[in-house]
């Protein structure tokens, strides 16, 4: 399901769009909180530039909030059928503790499919 050369492949693992061979990030981590957003300037594999413009993830903003909904609705159907809570209150903070805790791979997801959506995998780069 994974393979790469796949959209859902560069998404999912963070890798430069074009080639996939190397992450877009600085740290792999997206936990270390102070570099969750740091990427490359450049793929030192392929030379894709990831800023293709100033201010170019901005955009990554309206992606985040539907990635957010998504982790929302998740968290409430697994607290609500799953583990059988009736009580709104504990399916609001099972859905705000999703959301503070994921916070960081919410913000990369976001991105990850931004980016994504402008660019394509090109496999003749993966053979540099």
């Amino acid at each position: 399901m994974l393979k790469k050369g796949s959209k859902l492949y560069s998404i999912l693992t963070g890798t430069c769009p074009k080639c996939h061979n190397e992450s877009m990030y600085k740290e792999r981590n997206p936990y270390k909180l102070n570099a969750t957003l740091k990427m490359n300037e450049t793929c030192s594999h392929c030379g894709t530039r990831y800023k293709i413009e100033p201010s170019f993830f901005y955009g990554a903003m309206y992606v985040s909030y539907g990635v957010g909904i998504a982790f929302a609705v998740a968290a409430f159907i697994i607290t609500r059928y799953f583990i059988g809570a009736d009580s709104l209150l504990v399916s609001f903070f099972a859905i705000m503790g999703t959301l503070i805790g994921f916070m960081p791979v919410i913000m990369r997801l976001s991105r990850n499919i931004w980016i994504n959506l402008f660019m394509s995998y090109d496999k003749n780069l993966d053979t540099k």
